[in-house]
């Protein structure tokens, strides 16, 4: 079977993983899929860099969510994309990170089927991985973490979502679009056991221009992001290995605010 990057087979969807922001983590395979693009529907926080690489003939088509607020809705994107397939296009879905960890890329392979279309995937390197990695933060570690998991901070509201064992001794939790519920994302995992204590990692615009990490205790994670003015794209890492990582510490106030926790 002929893969789907074949400039011959007209009428496809190919979703493509852009990484986390650097052009330069883009996969071989997703430029040679920019660069056969009829048409580009893109996410808001895509790199200009990164849709340069289609051809300039291309269409470029931006379907940027932000919270609370989306340009189109998630079914109106999945009819935009099978629109311009049906004309005999070459559609390349462009997803910040990899389509399949909190993209919505399942949702759109699921449309694109149904429709009786081609699709194809390719992956990308998740913002968890490649802002980690910047930072030099190790989601495991033989010494400090065998399990990692991934979850989104406000993905149906905190109150549905089950957290219970996902942090603490050896388990570090990796959470996206969690900046605006931080107070609460906090409060949730100490109700659950999580040690007050216990090391978290902000890190904000991770591989883009102005990027930050910084590194604070989970009792004082809402108040850092309101005092360093943190803004969304970020995700927030919890866990030992945090200690591991180069972020820059903000603990400074940590003897207050810990003093504040046990009385």
């Amino acid at each position: 079977m002929a893969s789907l990057l074949d400039p011959q087979a007209r009428g496809r969807v190919i979703l493509v993983g852009a990484g986390p922001g650097d052009p330069g983590l883009l996969t071989v395979r997703a430029v040679e899929a920019l660069r056969v693009a009829d048409v580009v529907v893109h996410d808001g926080l895509i790199d200009p860099r990164v849709l340069d690489l289609a051809p300039a003939a291309a269409q470029r088509i931006s379907v940027a969510k932000q919270r609370a607020r989306h340009t189109l809705p998630q079914d109106a994107i999945n009819a935009l994309i099978v629109a311009h397939v049906k004309t005999g296009a070459i559609v390349v879905r462009l997803k910040g990170g990899d389509p399949f960890i909190f993209g919505r890329g399942g949702e759109e392979v699921e449309a694109v089927r149904a429709a009786g279309l081609p699709v194809e995937v390719i992956p990308g390197v998740s913002a968890a991985l490649g802002c980690a990695a910047e930072a030099m933060l190790p989601l495991t570690h033989r010494d400090h973490a065998s399990a990692v998991s991934f979850v989104a901070g406000q993905c149906k509201g905190l109150s549905e979502q089950d957290w219970s064992g996902l942090a603490g001794q050896g388990r570090t939790l990796v959470i996206y679009m969690g900046v605006a519920t931080a107070d609460a994302i906090a409060d949730k995992l100490i109700a659950d056991g999580v040690a007050p204590d216990m090391p978290v990692a902000v890190l904000e615009r991770g591989t883009l221009a102005g990027h930050r990490a910084l590194k604070t205790l989970l009792a004082d994670l809402g108040a850092m992001v309101k005092r360093e003015g943190v803004a969304s794209p970020a995700i927030i890492v919890v866990g030992e290995v945090v200690e591991l990582s180069d972020a820059e510490d903000k603990l400074a106030r940590w003897a207050r605010i810990a003093d504040e926790v046990a009385a």
